[in-house]
C-alpha cells in the first residue's frame, strides 16, 4: 500500500502516463531527469522507472519530500498506440529509390512508452523520423510486408517476399533493403537467393541483436549502412549485412546463401562459412573484395517454392521410427548429419524405403565449416549406397531452402538431385566435388 499523504510526489508520478519527461529533485540532492517508462513487474512500492537521455534507464525510489516537475507531456497517439497520422500518403517514388520492406523483428519495432511493450513501425512517415538519415543520399519507399517475430516466418512468407522484391525492381528501385528478424534470417536470405535471379541492383537483409529502448541498439546503424550498400552500382545478388565486429561503424556483407547467425546476442553474431564475407562496409565506403554476382539489367525472375521438404537434424538417440514418420509426407528431407555426414546406421532401412519412393534424401553436415564426405568412414559409404545426396559444404539451412527451390522446378526426383548438385546462388564452391572427395 503506498504511504504519504495527497501532496506526497508519489501519488502524482504514480498517475502520469508513460512518455512524459520528468525531473526529480530528491531531498538529499540528486537529481534526476528521464522519461517514464513501466517499472518492472518485480520493482517495489514507491519506485518509479526513467528512462535517461543517455538511453540507459534507472529505478528511484520516491520520498515524500522530493520535488517533481513535468517537462514535456508523453507524445500524442492513435487509439492503438500508433503515431498519429502526418497527413497524406507520399507520392509514388522516383526511379532509382532504394526500397525498404519491413517484415517486422526488432529492427523494424519501437518502445511504446505508454505500454512499455516493443510496437512494430511499418509506415514509411514512422521509419523515417525513427530512423533519421536514410534517405541522406536519395529517397526511401518504404514497403510493408507483414509484422512477423522471425521465428514465425514460413516458406509461403519466403515466396511473398521474393514477390515484393520483383514488385519492388519493377517500379523503379535500384535496390532493396529488407528488414527482418535475425533468428532465421540465414533461412530467408538462403531462400531469396535461390528464388530470385537477373537482379538489377543489391536485395539487403538486415536486422539488430539490440532493442530499441537499449542504448546499444544496431538497429539505426545497421539499416543505415544497408540502404547505402543498397545503392552499390554493380552488386546484384541477395547479401545479409550486420556488424563485423564491435566497433560501430564497420559492418560485414554476407553471401545470402553462406551466412550463419552465431552469437544470440552480440552485434556481430553472423559470420559467413566456408569462405570469408563478399566485402565490408564502414566510414570511407563500400569494399566488395571477393568475387560477386553483377546486377542484370530487365525483369526480374521469380521462381517457386515447394514447401513439402523437410530438415532433420541427427542426435544420438534419434528414433528412426519417429524420423520414418517425419519424412513420410514431404517430398524430401535435408539429414543435417554429423561429422562428414553420419546418421546412425540405424536409420538406414526408412532411408532406403524414402528413396524407393521416390523421395530425395540428401545430406549435409553440421559442422561449421567444411563439406561431407561419403568415402572416409563405412558409415557414408553405407548411406551413399542407400541413395543419400551428399551436398559438401552446404549449411543445414542453405540445403533446406535450396531443396524447397529445387522441389518447385520438378517433379522428377533425379532432376531435383541433379538442381541441388548445381551451384545456384554462389552457395558450392567449385574446388569441391559434390558427393566425392576434394
Amino acid at each position: 500500500m503506498d504511504e504519504g499523504t495527497p501532496s506526497d510526489p508519489w501519488f502524482r508520478l504514480k498517475d502520469l502516463p508513460m512518455g512524459t519527461t520528468v525531473e526529480i529533485a530528491g531531498s538529499d540532492g540528486r537529481r534526476w531527469k528521464g522519461t517514464l517508462v513501466p517499472s518492472h513487474d518485480l520493482s517495489g512500492g514507491r519506485i518509479i522507472q526513467l528512462k535517461l537521455d543517455s538511453g540507459y534507464n534507472v529505478g528511484i525510489r520516491v520520498a515524500p519530500g522530493d520535488r517533481v516537475e513535468v517537462i514535456t507531456p508523453p507524445p500524442k497517439s492513435g487509439g492503438d498506440g500508433a503515431p498519429a497520422p502526418r497527413g497524406p500518403a507520399p507520392p509514388a517514388p522516383p526511379p532509382g529509390h532504394i526500397a525498404l520492406l519491413t517484415t517486422g523483428g526488432t529492427i523494424a519495432s519501437r518502445v511504446d512508452y505508454r505500454t512499455g511493450g516493443v510496437r512494430p513501425v511499418s509506415d514509411e512517415a514512422g521509419i523515417l523520423e525513427f530512423y533519421p538519415g536514410l534517405d541522406t543520399d536519395g529517397p526511401v519507399h518504404v514497403v510493408h510486408v507483414f509484422d512477423r517475430l522471425s521465428e514465425d516466418i514460413s516458406p509461403e512468407d519466403w515466396s511473398t517476399l521474393a514477390l515484393r522484391v520483383a514488385e519492388a525492381f519493377s517500379g523503379g528501385a535500384h535496390g532493396v533493403v529488407v528488414a527482418h528478424g535475425t533468428d532465421t534470417m540465414a533461412f530467408t536470405s538462403a531462400a531469396l537467393a535461390f528464388q530470385l535471379s537477373r537482379l538489377p541492383g543489391p536485395v539487403v537483409l538486415v536486422g539488430a541483436q539490440r532493442s530499441p529502448d537499449r542504448p546499444s541498439s544496431d538497429g539505426p546503424s545497421n539499416l543505415r549502412a544497408a540502404v547505402r550498400l543498397a545503392r552499390h552500382p554493380a552488386l546484384g545478388e541477395v547479401v545479409v549485412l550486420m556488424h563485423a565486429d564491435l566497433s560501430d561503424d564497420r559492418f560485414a556483407v554476407h553471401r545470402g546463401t553462406r551466412v550463419r547467425k552465431m552469437h544470440s546476442s552480440r552485434r556481430d553474431a553472423f559470420r559467413s562459412r566456408n569462405g570469408p564475407p563478399l566485402g565490408w562496409v564502414n566510414s570511407e565506403g563500400i569494399t566488395l573484395d571477393q568475387p560477386f554476382r553483377t546486377a542484370v539489367a530487365g525483369a526480374v525472375i521469380v521462381e517457386p517454392l515447394d514447401p513439402r521438404g523437410g530438415l532433420l537434424w541427427s542426435y544420438p538417440g534419434m528414433d528412426p521410427d519417429a524420423a520414418a514418420r517425419y519424412v513420410e509426407p514431404l517430398r524430401g528431407v535435408i539429414l543435417a548429419g554429423t561429422g562428414l555426414g553420419h546418421v546412425s546406421s540405424n536409420h538406414l532401412p526408412w532411408i532406403r524405403a524414402a528413396v524407393a519412393r521416390g523421395q530425395v534424401v540428401a545430406m549435409t553436415t553440421q559442422c561449421l565449416e567444411g563439406p561431407a564426405d561419403p568415402y572416409v568412414y563405412a558409415t557414408g559409404r553405407e548411406l551413399l549406397r542407400a541413395g543419400v545426396l551428399y551436398l559438401d559444404d552446404l549449411l543445414p539451412e542453405t540445403a533446406y531452402a535450396k531443396l524447397l527451390w529445387a522441389l518447385g522446378r520438378s517433379t522428377d526426383p533425379q532432376e531435383v538431385k541433379n538442381l541441388l548438385s548445381a551451384d545456384r546462388a554462389g552457395e558450392s564452391e567449385a574446388r569441391h566435388l559434390v558427393g566425392g572427395p576434394e
